[in-house]
């Protein structure tokens, strides 16, 4: 999918998580905590993009292997796009 946009990876990823709220949260935590618009998003704001995810998912739920798996796949977007293959 080389037209798919990181936001779009992103979602995906998160909408295993949190199901139909995936696309709202993420616009939320670029928006608020990145002060730009989603489809705005870049690589160099991930790492960013992902300790307020860690914060703000932490704060929903207790179950640290599930914030550590979700973190985890999206650190996996950090990678270029053939090791992002094998490891899924």
């Amino acid at each position: 999918m080389p037209d798919e946009t990181l936001y779009n990876r992103v979602v995906r990823v998160t909408h295993v998580y949190l199901g139909p709220a995936a696309d709202r949260f993420i616009a939320r935590q670029v928006q608020n905590h990145l002060h730009k618009q989603p489809e705005e998003l870049s690589e160099k704001d991930l790492s960013r993009l992902i300790d307020w995810i860690r914060v703000t998912v932490s704060l929903l739920t207790e179950d640290s292997e599930v914030i550590e798996e979700y973190i985890d796949q999206l650190i996996l977007l950090t990678k270029p796009s053939k090791e992002r293959n094998r490891s899924m």
